[in-house]
Protein backbone atom coordinates (compact mmCIF):
# COMPACT_ATOMS: atom_id res chain seq x y z
CA UNK A 1 0.00 0.00 0.00
CA UNK A 2 1.57 3.70 -1.21
CA UNK A 3 2.44 6.02 1.81
CA UNK A 4 0.75 8.95 1.57
CA UNK A 5 2.38 11.91 0.10
CA UNK A 6 4.28 13.71 2.96
CA UNK A 7 4.59 11.30 5.33
CA UNK A 8 8.54 11.27 4.98
CA UNK A 9 8.84 15.00 6.42
CA UNK A 10 6.16 14.07 9.37
CA UNK A 11 8.49 10.59 10.35
CA UNK A 12 11.39 13.22 10.36
CA UNK A 13 9.83 15.44 12.05
CA UNK A 14 8.84 12.36 14.61
CA UNK A 15 12.67 11.80 14.76
CA UNK A 16 13.56 15.20 15.27
CA UNK A 17 11.81 15.53 18.55
CA UNK A 18 12.49 11.89 19.47
CA UNK A 19 15.80 13.46 19.44
CA UNK A 20 15.34 16.53 21.62
CA UNK A 21 13.05 14.70 24.13
CA UNK A 22 14.98 11.19 24.54
CA UNK A 23 18.38 12.33 23.85
CA UNK A 24 18.80 16.02 24.90
CA UNK A 25 20.19 16.73 20.98
CA UNK A 26 19.84 20.11 19.64
CA UNK A 27 17.68 20.27 16.19
CA UNK A 28 20.95 21.52 14.40
CA UNK A 29 22.68 18.27 15.75
CA UNK A 30 19.87 15.80 15.01
CA UNK A 31 18.89 17.18 11.45
CA UNK A 32 20.95 15.21 9.31
CA UNK A 33 19.99 11.88 10.76
CA UNK A 34 16.43 12.50 11.30
CA UNK A 35 16.11 13.74 7.22
CA UNK A 36 18.24 11.48 5.75
CA UNK A 37 15.60 9.66 3.94
CA UNK A 38 13.70 12.69 2.94
CA UNK A 39 14.79 14.09 -0.80
CA UNK A 40 13.61 17.62 -1.15
CA UNK A 41 14.77 20.86 0.03
CA UNK A 42 10.85 21.66 1.55
CA UNK A 43 10.15 18.64 2.99
CA UNK A 44 13.12 18.69 5.04
CA UNK A 45 12.08 22.30 5.40
CA UNK A 46 8.77 20.94 6.57
CA UNK A 47 9.76 18.50 9.02
CA UNK A 48 12.28 21.42 10.49
CA UNK A 49 8.97 23.70 10.64
CA UNK A 50 6.31 21.03 12.13
CA UNK A 51 9.43 20.05 14.75
CA UNK A 52 9.76 23.22 15.94
CA UNK A 53 6.54 24.57 16.39
CA UNK A 54 5.47 22.02 18.52
CA UNK A 55 8.83 23.01 20.97
CA UNK A 56 8.03 26.97 20.37
CA UNK A 57 4.32 26.22 21.63
CA UNK A 58 4.47 22.56 23.84
CA UNK A 59 3.12 24.00 26.89
CA UNK A 60 -0.23 25.27 24.93
CA UNK A 61 -0.77 22.18 22.72
CA UNK A 62 -0.38 20.12 26.12
CA UNK A 63 -3.57 21.41 27.53
CA UNK A 64 -5.44 21.40 24.77
CA UNK A 65 -4.55 17.67 24.09
CA UNK A 66 -5.41 17.02 28.22
CA UNK A 67 -9.21 19.44 27.63
CA UNK A 68 -9.66 15.96 25.20
CA UNK A 69 -8.86 13.25 27.08
CA UNK A 70 -10.28 11.44 30.27
CA UNK A 71 -7.13 10.88 31.79
CA UNK A 72 -3.73 12.53 30.71
CA UNK A 73 -1.55 10.77 28.49
CA UNK A 74 2.12 10.30 29.79
CA UNK A 75 4.64 13.05 29.02
CA UNK A 76 7.05 11.18 26.86
CA UNK A 77 3.85 9.04 25.24
CA UNK A 78 4.48 8.46 21.16
CA UNK A 79 0.83 9.61 21.17
CA UNK A 80 1.01 12.61 22.47
CA UNK A 81 3.96 13.49 20.27
CA UNK A 82 2.11 12.57 17.32
CA UNK A 83 -0.86 14.75 18.65
CA UNK A 84 1.40 18.00 19.32
CA UNK A 85 2.47 17.62 15.35
CA UNK A 86 -0.80 17.19 14.57
CA UNK A 87 -2.42 20.71 16.30
CA UNK A 88 1.17 22.42 15.17
CA UNK A 89 0.25 21.91 11.55
CA UNK A 90 -3.29 22.61 11.70
CA UNK A 91 -2.79 25.67 13.88
CA UNK A 92 0.51 27.03 13.10
CA UNK A 93 0.80 25.94 9.35
CA UNK A 94 -2.73 26.12 8.36
CA UNK A 95 -2.82 22.28 7.10
CA UNK A 96 -6.35 21.05 6.33
CA UNK A 97 -7.15 18.80 9.34
CA UNK A 98 -7.97 15.95 6.40
CA UNK A 99 -4.30 16.25 5.73
CA UNK A 100 -3.02 16.30 8.72
CA UNK A 101 -4.77 12.96 10.18
CA UNK A 102 -3.43 11.18 6.17
CA UNK A 103 -0.24 12.07 6.89
CA UNK A 104 0.10 11.60 11.25
CA UNK A 105 -1.65 8.73 12.13
CA UNK A 106 0.34 6.38 9.98
CA UNK A 107 2.99 7.38 12.95
CA UNK A 108 0.75 5.09 15.08
CA UNK A 109 0.67 2.10 13.25
CA UNK A 110 0.28 -0.48 15.59
CA UNK A 111 -0.37 2.25 18.38
CA UNK A 112 -3.11 4.09 19.71
CA UNK A 113 -4.02 5.41 16.54
CA UNK A 114 -7.81 5.65 16.81
CA UNK A 115 -7.36 7.33 20.59
CA UNK A 116 -5.53 10.36 18.50
CA UNK A 117 -8.22 10.51 15.63
CA UNK A 118 -10.30 11.35 18.36
CA UNK A 119 -8.42 13.42 20.49
CA UNK A 120 -7.59 15.52 17.15
CA UNK A 121 -11.27 15.37 15.68
CA UNK A 122 -12.83 16.35 18.82
CA UNK A 123 -10.19 19.21 18.93
CA UNK A 124 -10.94 20.36 15.39
CA UNK A 125 -14.73 20.73 16.16
CA UNK A 126 -14.08 23.17 19.03
CA UNK A 127 -13.82 26.71 18.83
CA UNK A 128 -9.97 26.55 19.60
CA UNK A 129 -6.90 28.82 19.32
CA UNK A 130 -3.53 29.17 20.91
CA UNK A 131 -2.83 32.44 22.37
CA UNK A 132 -1.00 35.47 20.88
CA UNK A 133 2.19 34.20 22.91
CA UNK A 134 3.37 30.80 23.73
CA UNK A 135 3.30 29.93 27.41
CA UNK A 136 6.82 29.35 28.47
CA UNK A 137 8.00 26.13 30.38
CA UNK A 138 7.42 27.10 34.38
CA UNK A 139 11.20 26.84 35.11
CA UNK A 140 11.72 28.82 31.77
CA UNK A 141 9.77 31.21 32.98
CA UNK A 142 10.81 31.34 36.66
CA UNK A 143 14.31 32.06 35.49
CA UNK A 144 13.92 34.83 33.27
CA UNK A 145 11.78 36.89 35.58
CA UNK A 146 10.32 39.52 34.69
CA UNK A 147 11.53 39.41 31.26
CA UNK A 148 9.24 36.60 30.46
CA UNK A 149 5.87 37.76 29.21
CA UNK A 150 8.02 40.23 26.45
CA UNK A 151 10.48 37.63 25.72
CA UNK A 152 7.55 35.12 25.21
CA UNK A 153 5.76 37.45 22.52
CA UNK A 154 8.96 37.70 20.61
CA UNK A 155 8.86 33.84 20.43
CA UNK A 156 5.73 33.56 18.48
CA UNK A 157 7.13 33.58 15.41
CA UNK A 158 9.94 32.30 13.58
CA UNK A 159 12.76 34.76 12.93
CA UNK A 160 13.55 36.40 9.67
CA UNK A 161 17.19 36.03 7.41
CA UNK A 162 19.70 38.22 8.60
CA UNK A 163 22.53 39.01 6.18
CA UNK A 164 25.80 40.58 7.73
CA UNK A 165 27.77 42.29 4.38
CA UNK A 166 30.89 42.16 3.75
CA UNK A 167 31.10 45.86 2.35
CA UNK A 168 28.88 47.90 4.44
CA UNK A 169 28.88 50.74 2.24
CA UNK A 170 27.14 48.67 -0.13
CA UNK A 171 24.33 48.53 2.29
CA UNK A 172 21.91 50.69 0.06
CA UNK A 173 22.92 48.31 -3.13
CA UNK A 174 22.01 45.27 -1.94
CA UNK A 175 19.09 46.14 0.14
CA UNK A 176 17.53 46.62 -3.50
CA UNK A 177 18.92 43.63 -4.90
CA UNK A 178 17.90 41.55 -2.22
CA UNK A 179 14.79 43.69 -1.94
CA UNK A 180 15.79 43.95 2.18
CA UNK A 181 15.13 45.83 4.90
CA UNK A 182 17.94 47.42 6.77
CA UNK A 183 18.63 48.11 10.82
CA UNK A 184 22.05 49.61 10.33
CA UNK A 185 25.05 49.95 7.78
CA UNK A 186 26.16 46.64 6.41
CA UNK A 187 22.87 44.85 7.89
CA UNK A 188 20.24 43.01 5.86
CA UNK A 189 17.11 41.36 6.55
CA UNK A 190 14.37 39.57 4.47
CA UNK A 191 11.48 37.11 4.81
CA UNK A 192 12.47 34.09 6.20
CA UNK A 193 12.27 30.39 3.81
CA UNK A 194 14.27 31.40 1.07
CA UNK A 195 17.19 28.86 -0.16
CA UNK A 196 20.00 30.83 0.73
CA UNK A 197 22.58 29.03 -1.96
CA UNK A 198 20.22 30.45 -4.30
CA UNK A 199 20.38 34.25 -3.37
CA UNK A 200 22.07 36.60 -5.11
CA UNK A 201 25.85 37.74 -4.05
CA UNK A 202 25.86 34.10 -1.73
CA UNK A 203 28.30 32.64 -4.71
CA UNK A 204 30.01 35.90 -5.16
CA UNK A 205 31.34 35.98 -1.34
CA UNK A 206 29.29 39.47 -0.46
CA UNK A 207 27.44 38.32 2.71
CA UNK A 208 26.82 35.88 5.10
CA UNK A 209 23.59 34.91 7.60
CA UNK A 210 24.58 36.36 11.10
CA UNK A 211 21.41 37.21 13.22
CA UNK A 212 21.66 41.28 13.76
CA UNK A 213 23.04 40.76 17.61
CA UNK A 214 24.58 38.29 16.46
CA UNK A 215 26.75 41.34 14.56
CA UNK A 216 27.14 43.20 17.23
CA UNK A 217 30.29 41.95 19.51
CA UNK A 218 32.46 42.33 16.69
CA UNK A 219 31.00 45.71 15.67
CA UNK A 220 32.12 46.91 18.94
CA UNK A 221 35.86 46.21 18.44
CA UNK A 222 35.69 48.82 15.39
CA UNK A 223 38.01 49.11 12.64
CA UNK A 224 41.25 46.86 12.95
CA UNK A 225 43.65 49.11 10.69
CA UNK A 226 45.89 46.02 10.86
CA UNK A 227 46.57 45.30 14.04
CA UNK A 228 46.31 41.32 15.20
CA UNK A 229 42.74 40.37 16.92
CA UNK A 230 42.36 36.28 18.37
CA UNK A 231 38.50 35.03 17.57
CA UNK A 232 38.33 32.29 20.46
CA UNK A 233 35.45 29.86 19.78
CA UNK A 234 35.30 31.26 16.50
CA UNK A 235 33.78 28.41 14.37
CA UNK A 236 31.87 28.64 11.65
CA UNK A 237 33.06 32.02 11.51
CA UNK A 238 31.07 34.74 11.07
CA UNK A 239 32.38 36.72 13.74
CA UNK A 240 35.96 36.62 12.32
CA UNK A 241 34.65 37.09 8.69
CA UNK A 242 33.54 40.50 10.34
CA UNK A 243 36.79 41.17 12.26
CA UNK A 244 38.63 40.72 8.98
CA UNK A 245 36.24 42.53 6.62
CA UNK A 246 36.84 45.15 9.51
CA UNK A 247 40.51 45.26 8.77
CA UNK A 248 41.67 43.04 11.43
CA UNK A 249 44.55 40.27 11.05
CA UNK A 250 42.55 37.30 12.44
CA UNK A 251 43.56 34.28 14.58
CA UNK A 252 40.57 32.45 14.83
CA UNK A 253 40.69 29.30 17.26
CA UNK A 254 38.35 26.82 17.98
CA UNK A 255 38.49 22.98 19.24
CA UNK A 256 36.31 21.15 16.70
CA UNK A 257 38.46 20.15 13.07
CA UNK A 258 34.56 20.01 11.63
CA UNK A 259 33.86 23.48 12.70
CA UNK A 260 36.83 24.17 11.31
CA UNK A 261 36.39 23.00 8.45
CA UNK A 262 33.61 24.90 7.57
CA UNK A 263 35.43 28.41 8.94
CA UNK A 264 37.98 27.37 6.10
CA UNK A 265 35.13 27.45 3.50
CA UNK A 266 33.13 30.45 4.72
CA UNK A 267 36.40 32.35 4.30
CA UNK A 268 37.04 31.13 0.93
CA UNK A 269 33.45 32.12 -0.13
CA UNK A 270 33.97 35.07 0.78
CA UNK A 271 37.24 35.92 -0.28
CA UNK A 272 38.88 37.30 3.41
CA UNK A 273 41.73 35.80 5.16
CA UNK A 274 42.09 34.53 8.66
CA UNK A 275 44.56 32.28 10.54
CA UNK A 276 42.90 29.50 11.56
CA UNK A 277 44.39 27.58 14.31
CA UNK A 278 43.09 24.35 16.31
CA UNK A 279 43.40 24.08 20.12
CA UNK A 280 42.15 23.93 23.19
CA UNK A 281 41.73 27.46 24.98
CA UNK A 282 41.72 25.84 27.97
CA UNK A 283 45.26 24.58 27.38
CA UNK A 284 46.66 26.43 24.63
CA UNK A 285 49.21 29.47 24.96
CA UNK A 286 49.50 32.05 22.83
CA UNK A 287 52.91 33.33 21.66
CA UNK A 288 52.43 36.84 21.84
CA UNK A 289 49.91 39.31 23.19
CA UNK A 290 46.80 40.31 21.15
CA UNK A 291 45.58 44.04 20.33
CA UNK A 292 41.49 42.86 21.03
CA UNK A 293 40.52 39.52 21.66
CA UNK A 294 36.98 38.52 20.85
CA UNK A 295 35.21 35.68 23.76
CA UNK A 296 32.05 34.66 22.17
CA UNK A 297 32.05 31.95 24.75
CA UNK A 298 30.36 29.08 24.64
CA UNK A 299 27.25 28.93 26.41
CA UNK A 300 23.63 27.28 26.75
CA UNK A 301 22.27 29.49 24.15
CA UNK A 302 18.88 30.00 25.40
CA UNK A 303 18.71 33.83 23.38
CA UNK A 304 18.39 32.06 20.15
CA UNK A 305 15.23 30.33 21.05
CA UNK A 306 13.31 32.19 18.38
CA UNK A 307 14.88 29.68 15.33
CA UNK A 308 16.05 26.97 18.24
CA UNK A 309 12.91 26.33 20.39
CA UNK A 310 14.53 23.23 21.79
CA UNK A 311 16.08 25.12 24.30
CA UNK A 312 13.08 25.42 25.69
CA UNK A 313 13.03 22.25 26.78
CA UNK A 314 16.79 20.99 27.18
CA UNK A 315 18.30 23.68 28.90
CA UNK A 316 18.09 23.78 32.83
CA UNK A 317 20.02 24.30 35.75
CA UNK A 318 22.80 22.19 35.02
CA UNK A 319 23.75 22.90 31.77
CA UNK A 320 23.91 26.84 32.80
CA UNK A 321 25.97 25.83 35.71
CA UNK A 322 28.48 23.79 33.49
CA UNK A 323 28.52 26.60 31.13
CA UNK A 324 29.25 29.38 33.69
CA UNK A 325 32.19 27.50 34.88
CA UNK A 326 33.70 27.31 31.46
CA UNK A 327 32.77 31.12 30.63
CA UNK A 328 34.63 31.83 33.72
CA UNK A 329 37.53 29.96 33.29
CA UNK A 330 38.11 31.06 29.37
CA UNK A 331 37.59 34.68 30.58
CA UNK A 332 40.01 34.30 33.40
CA UNK A 333 42.83 32.79 30.57
CA UNK A 334 41.91 35.35 27.77
CA UNK A 335 42.21 38.02 29.86
CA UNK A 336 46.16 37.61 30.33
CA UNK A 337 46.55 37.02 26.73
CA UNK A 338 46.01 41.55 25.77
CA UNK A 339 48.65 44.04 25.31
CA UNK A 340 48.27 47.10 27.59
CA UNK A 341 45.50 48.79 26.21
CA UNK A 342 44.10 45.94 24.47
CA UNK A 343 40.17 45.17 24.24
CA UNK A 344 38.25 42.14 25.34
CA UNK A 345 34.50 42.19 24.15
CA UNK A 346 33.41 39.00 26.09
CA UNK A 347 29.55 37.61 24.55
CA UNK A 348 26.84 34.89 25.27
CA UNK A 349 24.14 34.06 23.08
CA UNK A 350 22.10 33.71 26.20
CA UNK A 351 19.35 34.97 28.29
CA UNK A 352 20.81 33.63 31.73
CA UNK A 353 22.28 36.24 34.26
CA UNK A 354 24.74 33.14 35.15
CA UNK A 355 26.48 33.67 31.79
CA UNK A 356 26.49 37.16 31.03
CA UNK A 357 26.41 40.09 34.23
CA UNK A 358 27.72 37.24 36.75
CA UNK A 359 30.76 36.79 34.56
CA UNK A 360 31.98 40.34 34.89
CA UNK A 361 31.72 39.85 38.72
CA UNK A 362 35.42 38.76 39.12
CA UNK A 363 36.97 40.28 35.90
CA UNK A 364 40.71 42.17 36.51
CA UNK A 365 39.83 43.98 33.34
CA UNK A 366 37.98 47.33 33.28
CA UNK A 367 34.33 48.07 31.66
CA UNK A 368 34.25 50.15 28.58
CA UNK A 369 30.97 51.18 27.87
CA UNK A 370 29.02 50.43 24.95
CA UNK A 371 27.44 53.50 23.20
CA UNK A 372 23.91 54.24 21.43
CA UNK A 373 25.48 55.24 18.38
CA UNK A 374 27.31 52.09 17.82
CA UNK A 375 23.99 50.00 18.20
CA UNK A 376 20.73 49.80 15.72
CA UNK A 377 17.54 51.51 16.61
CA UNK A 378 15.86 50.39 19.24
CA UNK A 379 18.37 48.55 21.21
CA UNK A 380 20.01 50.47 23.86
CA UNK A 381 22.77 49.48 26.51
CA UNK A 382 22.10 49.48 30.22
CA UNK A 383 23.03 51.67 32.59
CA UNK A 384 26.79 50.43 33.47
CA UNK A 385 27.81 50.41 29.92
CA UNK A 386 27.14 46.80 28.76
CA UNK A 387 24.15 45.38 26.53
CA UNK A 388 21.62 42.53 27.02
CA UNK A 389 19.34 42.26 24.02
CA UNK A 390 16.27 39.80 24.19
CA UNK A 391 13.61 38.22 21.74
CA UNK A 392 11.14 40.91 22.56
CA UNK A 393 13.28 43.93 21.31
CA UNK A 394 12.47 45.28 18.42
CA UNK A 395 9.22 42.95 17.85
CA UNK A 396 8.01 45.81 15.44
CA UNK A 397 11.07 45.18 12.78
CA UNK A 398 11.01 41.57 13.26
CA UNK A 399 12.82 40.72 16.28
CA UNK A 400 16.14 39.72 17.52
CA UNK A 401 18.36 37.24 19.36
CA UNK A 402 19.42 37.27 22.77
CA UNK A 403 22.83 38.16 23.73
CA UNK A 404 24.74 39.63 26.32
CA UNK A 405 27.63 41.95 25.99
CA UNK A 406 30.53 43.55 27.73
CA UNK A 407 33.79 45.27 26.08
CA UNK A 408 36.94 45.18 28.74
CA UNK A 409 40.22 46.80 28.15
CA UNK A 410 43.25 45.83 29.90
CA UNK A 411 45.06 49.27 31.20
CA UNK A 412 48.17 47.50 31.78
Amino acid sequence: MAQPTGIHARRAALRLLDAVFRRGETLDVAFGAATKDVRKFEDKALARAIASEVLRWMVDLDVLIDSATKKPLPADAKARTVLRMMLAQWLRLDTPPHAVIATCLPLLAGGPRRLAHGVFSTLTKRDIALPEAPTLPADVAERWGDRSAAIAQGLAEPPPLDLTLKDPSQTEVWKAKLAADSLMPGHLRLARGENIEKLPGFAEGEWWVQDIAASLPARLLGEGEGRHVLDLCAAPGGKSLQLAAQGWQVTSLDISKRRLDLLRANFKRVGLKASPLRADALTWEPKHRFDAILLDAPCTATGTARRHPDVLHRIGARQIEEMAELQAALLERASGWLKPGGVLVYATCSLEREEGEARLAHSKLDLVPVSQDELPEGIAPGADGTLRTDPGMMAENGGIDGFFIARLAFRG
